[in-house]
């Protein structure tokens, strides 16, 4: 059957009537000739690793199925959503996406995914197999869902103990405030007090959107935008500041990715590493800082306070992690379901995380976990964790914070905030978003 939907949510590409063929219920179930196509990011901290898996998955789901899996990867958000939006106008691409929790609402509000019923779901192994709080940001509500949950990633800090012991800290700081003045301690001799991703595609807005949210700001806030509060600029300077103003960040990170981050850390030259996930764990584990460091939630106490704000919310992460949909467009929709079950069934679940650390969103591979007390933290963190705004305008607006500290960075190399620049940067980051929300009513 054809269908026209209102494509909405995505940069560029507004109130744009789309004809899909939405193979539903009459979509093949896959054998022997048949092929899937399924779209993954690219793994920068683990790509060998990752190179294996996809070879591996393939392997087995041909034995099983018939079906041959072909991988392809995207590296950064832009190149997330410029997949999403070619492949969603011209009806065809990838079968399988494995999204970011965040880009979720858009991939909903094209009207190009597959809205899971429960029949859907009973071959996929049934909504009880994962844990709730990973269905949080599949749809808008229970029974409008696209998302099913592959990879869990709450975000927490690792910290070396060793450090933090010659300084005489007893534990990580529970404000911004107080880490910044930990990391000034931990500052010297070369060794910094923080390792952090400036020029990380996927971090830096993590940071900025935690901290408003702390504030009492959650960004969006019905149909307005609030990216110009004194809450998101005053989360800029702080973020900003750790590099420019308060050096207690290596002057080279502001080239640096995640994977660079972490390496540092890693290395004994910085005391803190935040915005990190477990799946940290597998580099850490065999590298100089093994058995001497350890994970805490990042403080949830905003910018320029001393206690949690009354209308703030402590925030400990996004509810963060990677969403399975499937094309409406894909003439193999019970091949690809049988590729979401299996990749979401504990034996795959459990090898994932052995492999890259993240997190199973299957319920018997997470209990596996549980009693793993290096993870106390991580799994803290995701009982923590406060969804992104169900729109889909997120993506546009996700962008537009990383974009504020992309075009800070020439100041940042130079060891100083350009004010003015910032709250320019605020302005238009707020009119683009708020124009991206407008038309995602």
């Amino acid at each position: 059957m054809t269908t026209r939907r209102t494509l909405a949510g995505l940069a560029g590409l507004v109130l744009v009537g789309l004809s899909l063929t939405a193979c539903g219920d009459d979509a093949g179930s896959g054998g022997a000739g048949t092929s899937l196509q399924v779209l993954v990011q690219a793994n920068s901290i683990y790509p060998e690793q990752q190179r294996q898996w996809f070879s591996d998955v393939s392997a087995r789901f041909a034995a099983e199925t018939g079906v041959t899996v072909r991988f392809e990867t995207f590296a950064t958000p832009n190149d997330e959503l410029t997949k999403i939006q070619t492949s969603v106008l011209s009806g065809q691409g990838p079968d399988v996406y494995s999204l970011g929790t965040t880009f979720t609402p858009t991939a909903y509000a094209t009207g190009a995914f597959v809205e899971l019923t429960a029949d859907d779901w009973a071959k996929i192994g049934g909504r009880e197999k994962f844990l709730p709080a990973t269905l949080g940001i599949s749809g808008p509500e229970a029974g409008k869902e696209v998302g099913v949950p592959f990879a869990s990633r709450p975000f927490v800090m690792a910290y070396n103990k060793e450090l933090l012991a010659s300084a005489g800290i007893d534990r990580p700081a529970e404000s911004w405030d107080g880490l910044r003045e930990q990391a000034r301690r931990l500052t010297t001799g070369g060794r910094y007090g923080l390792a952090v991703a400036y020029a990380d595609s996927f971090d830096p807005w993590k940071f900025i959107w935690a901290m408003a949210v702390q504030a009492g700001n959650p960004l969006v806030s019905g149909a307005t935008l609030r990216l110009d509060d004194p809450t998101t600029l005053a989360a800029y300077r702080t973020y900003l500041g750790w590099l420019a103003t308060d050096k207690v960040v290596d002057p080279a990170a502001v080239g640096w990715k995640n994977a660079q981050a972490i390496a540092a850390f890693a290395a004994g030259k910085a005391a803190f590493l935040p915005m990190v996930s477990a799946t940290s764990k597998v580099t850490l584990d065999k590298s100089p800082v093994a058995g001497k460091y350890g994970y805490a939630i990042m403080p949830t106490v905003p910018p320029g306070a001393s206690a949690p704000p009354a209308d703030g919310r402590p925030a400990t992460s996004i509810l963060s992690g990677d969403n399975l949909v499937v094309a409406k467009y894909s003439k193999n929709k019970d091949a690809a379901l049988r590729l979401v079950k299996l990749l979401t069934d504990p034996e795959t679940q459990g090898a994932y995380y052995r492999t890259f650390g993240e997190l199973p969103t299957n319920a018997e591979a997470a209990a596996a976990l549980a009693s793993d007390p290096a993870l106390a933290a991580v799994v803290d963190s995701s009982s923590k964790s406060v969804g992104t705004p169900f729109t889909g305008a997120w993506s546009q607006i996700q962008l537009a914070l990383v974009n504020v500290v992309v075009q800070s960075v020439p100041a940042l190399a130079a060891g100083r905030i350009d004010e003015a620049k910032l709250r320019s940067l605020l302005a238009e980051a707020q009119t683009t978003g708020q124009a991206a929300l407008d038309k995602a009513k």
